[in-house]
């Protein structure tokens, strides 16, 4: 079966959580890079509605962080957010407060230490975090192209607080790591 190189990226990239280096997405197809950075740059003109015949699309290819990326066209962004704010149940799920919590008391943090902190996969729940307002891209790591995740204005709101230094002290509520100790050291 012969896969279409421009929608087999699109593909990939419709389902991706981080922004794909062009090595990434050469690898996952197993294709020379070359031709991936060509296919990305058909992408760009495509969407952008400049190939012959082509429509603008809603969505955007940028190059983020060493790598690519969907995004909403900036004009739809408050399309977007409407539908977000509407359409989404009110109430987050308990994995969602939980990463939530780890990305206040620890922000910027990227996805990966997130995943570390909770031992589990977070994907999803940053999408859903994302998607609410409730956190923001706040840098992209040069080096790994990770991006970092905080807190915004709207969390604040929703918490009825003015800065995340209003938020309690964590530190009372943890454990001490003292139990299941015999007391020798």
């Amino acid at each position: 079966m012969t896969v279409d190189l421009d929608r087999a990226v699109e593909a990939i990239l419709l389902v991706a959580d981080e922004p794909q280096s062009p090595v990434s997405l050469g690898t996952a197809l197993d294709t020379p890079v070359a031709h991936i950075r060509k296919a990305l740059a058909r992408l760009v003109v495509d969407y952008d509605g400049e190939a012959e015949g082509g429509v603008r699309r809603g969505f955007e290819l940028r190059e983020v962080g060493g790598g690519w990326r969907l995004y909403v066209r900036a004009d739809y962004d408050e399309v977007v957010r409407e539908f977000v704010h509407t359409n989404n149940p009110s109430k987050l799920s308990q994995a969602a407060l939980e990463t939530l919590a780890v990305i206040a008391y620890r922000q910027p943090i990227s996805r990966g230490a997130i995943a570390s902190i909770r031992a589990v996969n977070v994907d999803s729940v940053v999408r859903t975090l994302l998607g609410r307002g409730l956190i923001t891209e706040v840098s992209t790591d040069s080096e790994t192209g990770a991006i970092a995740y905080g807190t915004t204005d709207l969390l604040l709101t929703q918490l009825g607080i003015n800065s995340i230094e209003e938020l309690p002290p964590i530190s009372p509520l943890l454990d001490d790591g003292t139990e299941g100790f015999d007391g020798v050291i």
